[in-house]
């Protein structure tokens, strides 16, 4: 597996990480045993950096990822967020992020994942109640007792990252961002550049639908692509179209569409690493072959001509994030 470099702070990591999300939450029903056999494999295929949250689940996800890692954590680069409560599994989530309570979430993900640092850190989303610097000063005093090594923010918003780098070095922000929801694209991505934040993209997959796989008829009701607008009538149509369209751009090259975009994703920038989730091991292992495809200039600009971000249709759903609606035009 091929590693990347995420901001100047010295973080080091697979290019392609795991984003585990869907073994507790959101995706339908998972199998703890299943999705442990994934988090194993994807150590031993190279797979450096684990994603989780202390709110995946309610913490059923940081627990499954401390079995993973137990004995390995050497191999492991961790990374968890706060920010997005839950009382218990199933339960509606809320935003939470107030300084006096950051180093009990910490202590208690430590718990979870049964380590005594985390390697990554992020703010999961930005309270509105809450200054944004005075999550950041919180975050910064466990950095200085070692409980963890490198801070992270996702779904802000520029001026937040702006603010928040003035208070403490941050190493990667973590956005959707893949070929169908490209808008991060116009502000946030040449920004973290110049304030040299590296990039962690998180359903790079189109949240499965870029592989030209996913069966719309098998989602349960509790599945959480169902109120997206992508995934309905004329927009899903629209979108259903540009995927054969990779699809068939992927089959000259002898790669799977998911392959291509995940490729395509990483030839935005060295400073890119996509996060896909999975509970599959046979997409596990297509997912990190993708880190060995690389694409030239000329088949970027290939699959963009073919592909323009602006054949893609339909605003996101997403929760507690600055921005759910495409640009106009």
């Amino acid at each position: 597996m091929t590693t990347r470099r995420l901001g100047d702070q010295g973080l080091t990591v697979s290019a392609i990480g795991l984003g585990c999300m869907g073994m507790s939450q959101d995706y339908g029903p998972a199998d703890d045993d299943e999705s442990l056999a994934v988090l194993r494999r994807a150590l031993d295929l190279g797979v450096t950096l684990l994603d989780t949250s202390m709110s995946y689940g309610a913490g059923h996800n940081e627990r499954l990822v401390g079995r993973a890692i137990e004995g390995r954590r050497a191999e492991v680069t961790v990374a968890t967020k706060f920010g997005i409560f839950r009382e218990r599994r199933g339960d509606p989530a809320r935003l939470a992020a107030r300084p006096e309570d950051i180093r009990r979430y910490c202590e208690a993900s430590l718990s979870r994942l049964g380590t005594d640092y985390i390697d990554l850190y992020y703010l999961h989303r930005v309270d509105p109640e809450v200054p944004i610097e005075d999550s950041v000063g919180a975050m910064a005093e466990l950095v200085a007792e070692g409980k963890v090594r490198h801070l992270g923010l996702s779904e802000t918003s520029g001026e937040e990252l702006t603010r928040a780098v003035g208070v403490h070095p941050v190493s990667a922000v973590q956005y959707e961002w893949s070929l169908w929801w490209r808008e991060i694209e116009d502000d946030v991505v040449p920004l973290a550049r110049k304030l040299g934040v590296g990039l962690v993209a998180f359903s790079p997959l189109g949240r499965g639908f870029l592989t030209g796989t996913l069966d719309l008829d098998t989602l349960t009701q509790d599945d959480d692509r169902l109120p997206d607008q992508r995934f309905h009538g004329a927009h899903l149509a629209r979108n259903a179209a540009q995927v054969e369209r990779l699809k068939e751009l992927a089959e000259a090259r002898g790669v799977t569409a998911g392959q291509l975009a995940l490729a395509w994703l990483l030839a935005q920038g060295d400073d890119v690493v996509a996060i896909p989730g999975t509970r599959s091991a046979r997409r596990l292992m297509e997912n990190v072959a993708a880190a060995e495809f690389t694409l030239s200039e000329s088949d970027v600009r290939e699959i963009e001509s073919v592909i323009p971000r602006s054949a893609w249709s339909g605003d996101r759903h997403s929760f507690a994030v600055p921005r759910t609606r495409r640009a106009a035009g």
